[in-house]
């Protein structure tokens, strides 16, 4: 498959165009940005961890029946996707208090849930991403109740398959976001990533976080965190 010009660039990935308008190239980047995008900075050898991981955990979610937009993996840092157009949905499921909810709510991190929870954002930089339910949604005409329904059951399911599959790593995954998106007949699939970037990590025994909230809290270590999630997937 030809890669042709660069269509579009966030701020984790570069997308190219192919010679078969089906399927674009993905390429991953080093960059890092957090605290909606106010902190900026290089976690070296990210980009290529994140692909072969998000690669990875999409196989693995595709043998347990979730569809994905996962194609090929060309190399360290480029796969080769299906073409989707992104539902402005950002998808959050946690298992754990963390982050953004302990301090929304006034609660510690650490609380487990008696089952996980799912919340929605809107996908705008310019609006900072705000939370949105489900009625908002629909309203905006941003997803469909069907769809709506479907994105969560797809949701749980990968929580449920991640779950198990890092706990047998050693590591509690705590909470993720993920996003769908359709494919030309408006068939939703899981896309995005799914990485240290995307989720947060916690070693089973210490509680040590393995992620990017090292990187937002300044907590140093944030290249070996990465390195460690490598470690455990591929061993």
């Amino acid at each position: 498959m030809e890669k042709r010009q660069q269509i579009y660039e966030g701020k984790a990935k570069k997308v190219y165009a192919t010679d078969d308008e089906n399927f674009v190239i993905v390429s991953y980047k080093d960059d890092a940005t957090a605290l909606d995008g106010l902190k900026k900075g290089t976690i070296a050898g990210k980009g290529a961890i994140n692909n072969r991981m998000t690669n990875f955990l999409m196989r693995l979610l595709e043998k347990n029946g979730v569809p994905t937009h996962f194609v090929e993996e060309l190399n360290d840092r480029e796969t080769v996707v299906k073409k989707v157009s992104i539902v402005p949905l950002e998808v959050i499921i946690r298992n754990v208090s963390a982050g953004s909810f302990a301090k929304r709510f006034g609660v510690e991190e650490g609380i487990v849930f008696d089952s996980p929870t799912i919340e929605f954002s809107y996908k705008n930089d310019e609006l900072h991403d705000p939370l949105m339910n489900s009625y908002h949604a629909i309203a905006l005409k941003v997803a469909t109740r069907e769809e709506i329904e479907y994105i969560k059951s797809l949701a749980f399911k990968v929580n449920e398959v991640l779950k198990e599959y890092f706990l047998s790593l050693g590591v509690k995954l705590i909470d993720f976001k993920l996003e769908f998106g359709k494919l030309a007949d408006g068939t939703i699939v899981l896309a995005d990533e799914i990485s240290p970037d995307t989720c947060r990590f916690w070693d089973a025994e210490t509680n040590e976080k393995l992620d990017k909230d090292r990187f937002r809290r300044d907590m140093g270590g944030v290249e070996d965190a990465y390195k460690e999630m490598m470690h455990r997937v591929f061993g």
